[in-house]
């Protein structure tokens, strides 16, 4: 049986006992992924403990933590920009000057591994933000500290909370799940052109997805690395939507070739629950509103998503989220791999990826003739 992490315990040969539902770290409520039988040895107390309901501070905490997560998703990076273009046309001009020197000096330090910061990623904040939902991590095999590792994480959905918590912070649960493995999520790389802005993101440990930043995670950055790619990108975001499964991948195979010539595993995640967060106005293909956000992602990098969420239209519903990260594909190195060696990869982590999904579909609330649809 596979292990489950980020609670605090671990939950494992569970044979006879009442059904409980786990809800983040204490009980889950509402969600078929959490359906575990107890060990009669447990002390009933502490089950009753685990049962009591969220205080409502609690319950404030933690929405308050994801709404700033989301303005901070949505708005952080331009606001940072305004500020210090606006600095420069007051008396504190010299602060604006001299951290635009500092901008040129340290221009690549992204692509070079960033700088993260334990402390940011080991936020309160993160916690409460886990809880919300909550997240939860599943481990299904060992990783071998002494190796790279390209983690493919799938669906995008609205925001890759699931993502975020558990690979760019330290409340996921991922550093005692997979110990020696270092996790570093990639994001667009053009964030990390704003000032100020980009400081943040670097402190949590993010890095851009391009070619010299991966490159440089995978060969100069030794062993036990596990960079995190959100294979669909902005394409995938406009699929996102409740009871749909859709993956966008037959024609990306990018990340294939990057774990071909650095010699990394690859390993396929898939979170349960992302495109259940928020709800989305999705336009049909060719209509005017699909065509504008296909333009501003060609022109921007990524897709403007019209979406709303339970409360303030920003905050996510309250839905569990269970990312599952699968059995690492073995990969050769290959400094130039043919395209025959890249599809034959692309193939079996296709293959994979779809593995891992009908194998925990049950588990995690789906429907036994749910299928996931890969484009």
């Amino acid at each position: 049986m596979s292990k489950y992490w980020g609670s605090g315990f671990v939950i494992s040969s569970l044979t006879v006992g009442d059904l409980v539902k786990v809800h983040y770290g204490e009980l889950w409520k509402g969600s078929a992924c959490s359906s575990i039988q107890i060990n009669p040895g447990i002390n009933p107390a502490e089950v009753a403990e685990m049962n009591k309901e969220k205080s409502q501070l609690k319950e404030f905490l933690e929405a308050v933590s994801v709404l700033q997560w989301v303005l901070s998703f949505l708005f952080l990076g331009v606001a940072c920009l305004i500020l210090m273009v606006y600095l420069t046309f007051t008396s504190l001009w010299p602060l604006s000057a001299l951290y635009f020197m500092w901008l040129v000096m340290d221009w690549h330090t992204p692509e070079k591994g960033g700088r993260r910061t334990t402390f940011v990623r080991k936020w309160k904040v993160w916690e409460h933000f886990k809880d919300y939902f909550p997240i939860k991590l599943v481990k299904t095999a060992d990783l071998n500290p002494n190796k790279n590792y390209i983690f493919g994480s799938h669906p995008h959905g609205i925001m890759c909370a699931g993502a975020f918590s558990c690979f760019s912070t330290e409340r996921g649960g991922f550093a005692e799940a997979f110990p020696g493995i270092k996790s570093t999520l990639a994001i667009l790389a053009g964030l990390f052109k704003l000032p100020l802005f980009r400081e943040y993101l670097m402190s949590a440990g993010l890095c851009p997805v391009s070619k010299a930043s991966l490159a440089h995670l995978l060969s100069k950055n030794g062993k036990g690395n596990a960079v995190v790619i959100v294979v669909g990108g902005a394409a995938e975001s406009l699929a996102s939507s409740p009871g749909v499964n859709t993956v966008v991948m037959k024609q990306r195979k990018g990340f294939v070739r990057m774990a071909l010539e650095f010699g990394a595993d690859l390993v396929p995640v898939y979170s349960f629950g992302e495109n259940e967060l928020f709800r989305q106005v999705i336009f049909s293909e060719g209509s005017l509103g699909r065509r504008l956000q296909d333009l501003f992602k060609m022109i921007m990098g990524f897709a403007p998503c019209l979406f709303f969420g339970e409360h303030l239209a920003l905050v996510p519903y309250r839905s569990p989220v269970t990312t599952v990260v699968g059995s690492p594909i073995s990969v050769p190195k290959c400094t130039t791999p043919t395209e025959e060696e890249v599809d034959h990869y692309h193939n079996l982590y296709m293959e994979a990826l779809t593995k891992l999904f009908h194998q925990h579909k049950i588990s995690c609330g789906l429907s036994e003739d749910h299928e996931l649809r890969i484009i």
